[in-house]
């Protein structure tokens, strides 16, 4: 039912914004996004940006999985006696121990001599 004389009192319509200031809006966003995308990328290369927590934890990992499938102890203890960096020298640390060797060995050293994982969970 439309009252007499209310026909457009409820039904107002706003146009919004032009199609030229979203489109600007939308392509200053957009740069903005490439611009800090290629800062990241600039800034770490192929590095990811916690590089040391990852190498820390791979060697961790290595170590670890050496000393629980070593029935006799033999490997995890050549592990302790250098066998660690042996290992990275080698190359068989894998991609995560060139983003930080040293942290890469002092992780396997602690996961082949048992010890808990330094900073782990979300805040370290």
């Amino acid at each position: 039912m439309v009252l007499l004389g209310h026909q457009r009192a409820g039904a107002t319509h706003h146009p919004g914004p032009s199609r030229r200031t979203l489109s600007l809006a939308f392509a200053s966003a957009a740069a903005v996004l490439l611009a800090a995308c290629w800062l990241v990328i600039q800034q770490y290369n192929e590095r990811p940006p916690w590089a040391q927590d990852i190498s820390y934890e791979a060697g961790f990992i290595q170590g670890n999985r050496i000393r629980h499938y070593d029935p006799t102890g033999r490997q995890a203890k050549d592990l302790l006696a250098g066998g660690c960096e042996r290992f990275r020298a080698e190359g068989r640390g894998g991609l995560k121990a060139t983003y930080d060797p040293g942290l890469w060995v002092v992780g396997c050293l602690d996961g082949a001599a048992g010890r808990q994982l330094e900073k782990q969970g979300l805040f370290h």
